[in-house]
This record gives C-alpha cells, sequence and structure tokens, in this order.
C-alpha cells in the first residue's frame, strides 16, 4: 500500500541542556584575579605559638601543579644578579621563575616565610608561600571542596580539580570538552547523545541542539536526510509517498518493488 503525505520542518531544541566549559565564558586558566588583603593586629603578641598547619597539596591526580621549588646552585665562577635586590650574588645562591636569588631574601611577599626549602606559588610575578597562596587566591573545588592548586575547570559557574569535574555516566574528567546538562549532571557528548539523544532514522547519527529536523513516518531526520529512497531527491516541504516506510518522491512512487 502506497501513502501519501505533507511535510512540516521543525528547528531541534535540546531544553538548553547544550553547554561547554567555553560557555561560562571564563576560560580555564589557573591565573586569578588578585584580591587586596592584609593583615589585623591589635599590636598584643600572642600568649602562645599558632598550631601547625598541614601544608597545602595539589589534587593527587592533578599534574600539573601551580607548586614549584627553587633549585640550589653553590658558589662559582659565576656571579648572577639577585632577582630581589639587583645585586651581584658571591656564595650559593637559588634559582626559580627564571632568575637568581639571594637564599635569604627569596620569600614569600605576604608571611615573609623563606622559600629556599619549601614549595612557593608564583601570582602575577611575585612569589607566596603554599599557605598564603590557598588563602587569599587558590579558588575551591565545588565537587570536593578543598583548595584547587592545580589546573583549574570553570563550569557551571564554579570552579573544579581537573578530576573532579567527571561525566555522570563514564566518570572520566570532562576537561575542556563539550558537555551536555541532563538533571542539572554534566555528561561528555557522547554518552549524553547515546543515553538521551535523538537518532536520525536516515543517516542513524545524532540529532544535535540547532540541527534542522523532520518528523516524518513516525521517525526523526536530519532535513539533509530525508530524501526520496530511489533518486535521493530532497522531500523538504514536498509531498511525499512512502512504501513499507521508505519514503519516496512522485515520479517513484509506483516504481520501488519490497
Amino acid at each position: 500500500m502506497i501513502n501519501c503525505y505533507c511535510l512540516k520542518k521543525e528547528l531541534y531544541d535540546s531544553k538548553d541542556r547544550h553547554s561547554s566549559s567555553s560557555s561560562t565564558g571564563v576560560s580555564p586558566q589557573c591565573g586569578l584575579i588578585t584580591p587586596s588583603f592584609g593583615v589585623k593586629s591589635n599590636g598584643s603578641m600572642p600568649m602562645c605559638p599558632a598550631p601547625v598547619r598541614p601544608v597545602p597539596r595539589a589534587h593527587p591526580k592533578d599534574e600539573d601543579s601551580l607548586v614549584q621549588m627553587a633549585e640550589h646552585y653553590p658558589a662559582g665562577t659565576r656571579t648572577p644578579m639577585c632577582g630581589h635586590c639587583n645585586k651581584v650574588i658571591r656564595g650559593p645562591f637559588l634559582v626559580a621563575m627564571g632568575k637568581s636569588w639571594h637564599k635569604e631574601e627569596f620569600n614569600c611577599v605576604h608571611c615573609c616565610t623563606s622559600l629556599a626549602d619549601i614549595g612557593f606559588v608564583e601570582e602575577q610575578g611575585r612569589v607566596y608561600c603554599e599557605h598564603c597562596y590557598e588563602d587569599f587566591f587558590a579558588p575551591t573545588c565545588s565537587r570536593c571542596q578543598a583548595k584547587i592548586l592545580g589546573e583549574v575547570i570553570n563550569a557551571l559557574k564554579q570552579t573544579w580539580h581537573v578530576h573532579c569535574f567527571l561525566c555522570a555516566s563514564c566518570q572520566q574528567p570532562i576537561r575542556n570538552n563539550t558537555f551536555h546538562l541532563e538533571d542539572g549532571e554534566p555528561y561528555c557528548e557522547q554518552d549524553f547523545y547515546r543515553l538521551f539523544g535523538t537518532g536520525c532514522h536516515g543517516c542513524e547519527f545524532p540529532i544535535e541542539a540547532g540541527d534542522k529536523f523532520l518528523e516524518a513516518l513516525g521517525y526523526p531526520w536530519h532535513d539533509t536526510c530525508f530524501v526520496c529512497t530511489v533518486c535521493s531527491t530532497t522531500l523538504e516541504g514536498q509531498t511525499f509517498f512512502s512504501k513499507k516506510d521508505k519514503p519516496l518522491c512522485k515520479k517513484h512512487a509506483h516504481t520501488l518493488k519490497i
């Protein structure tokens, strides 16, 4: 039996589920805006030393930690210039951030702790101990609530460790790739279309957000995939015929043998 139809074209709406790390308008860089801060004091000395704070650490799976260590060099024939006082260094010295330093002058710019033998973080050309960087600069991960001392992922108006921003299905890091939201959960592009996407009946590839598509013969089609089965003439906006769910133009409506 041959049926005749008329067709309307629509624009696929993904219900605003399409998103990406770039859609937040913030590039996923580690550099942050420097806040203003100061130290308040009432002029009195503490009665007892402050408790020792644990050293901040980058997420155990993050490879690109911001924490660096200065290199120690012995005295020699080389007499470099100190990056702090701009004077010649005679004796052992440190090398960090591409500059040389007197050991006693390579300190945190906020608390003045010596950075000669501990980790430091560079922020806008200045050096901070890990504690001060954590207090004043490091963002908080939305998932684990720990401070981020490595690469930062900016997504959904929040900040994340790379290995904390995961696809809800495959549990792999999404990083800076395109992702989609479903019930508030992020999904990588492949899993989203596998679980929630609509497939084109013609090419069997997913109909993505923004694609033009047609509803015909009880199936969705890309507008470019809905063509005559015999001559591949587009049937968009045309009267068409079908035979066992095969779309046909008027010319070939009675020629296909199935």
